[in-house]
């Protein structure tokens, strides 16, 4: 079955490039991101693994774990990271789980059905410090990820878990919010101190509350 928005995240025990890890302990109290892989050196994979080593201070400063999955063995990844180092211009900084068996595939229902079975699909778990799946979302092998996308996305969801705002289209850390239609005026008001404007009853734009 497929993993939902707010399903609990699956937790497994898995050999990874820096060691066993418990995967909900490994996230502890914060965020997380679980990405997979088809197999390793595939080209697009390595463009992806390479990026996400370059951009992970931005994935710590919001408390962001960041782990992925491969169904290649542990020594596959070994002389994988040597390439993603050299072809990306990066240090590998953070694990890649070795799922030979598919254990952690199969449990994040990432073998596509209609591919060959060492194959899997391209997923991306965005985890919450609840252990609840956030967001997924899978892409064709074709098409890079956009890193920028998920730190956006995770800006959103952070913030819409402290405050009853939501994100417009295109919304960018720094602008203008959405009060959720659940909050009255008068509520609004006590909650937005800086104010809010009325385009329509439903749609409220108010200042980031946290900016």
């Amino acid at each position: 079955m497929a993993i939902r928005l707010g399903d609990d995240a699956p937790n497994f025990t898995a050999e990874t490039t820096e060691g066993t890890i418990n995967f909900h302990e490994w996230l502890g109290n914060g965020w997380g991101i679980l990405f997979s892989h088809p197999k390793d050196y595939t080209p697009v994979c390595t463009t992806e693994l390479g990026t996400v080593a370059k951009i992970s201070p931005e994935f710590k400063k919001r408390g962001v774990k960041v782990i992925a999955v491969s169904v290649d063995p542990m020594d596959s990844h070994k002389g994988w990271i040597n390439d993603i180092n050299e072809t990306q211009k990066t240090t590998m900084n953070y694990p890649i789980i070795a799922d030979p068996d598919k254990k952690v595939a199969t449990l994040y229902d990432m073998i596509h059905p209609n591919a060959i079975d060492n194959m899997t699909v391209r997923s991306v778990f965005i985890i919450g410090p609840d252990k609840k799946v956030k967001l997924t979302l899978t892409y064709p092998a074709s098409c890079g990820r956009n890193f920028d996308e998920l730190l956006r996305v995770i800006d959103s969801l952070q913030l819409t878990s402290k405050y009853k705002v939501a994100t417009p289209a295109n919304w960018k850390d720094g602008e203008d919010c959405i009060i959720t239609p659940a909050v009255g005026d008068a509520e609004a008001q006590q909650l937005f101190p800086k104010g809010f404007t009325t385009v329509k009853p439903y749609l409220r734009y108010t200042p980031q509350p946290n900016r």
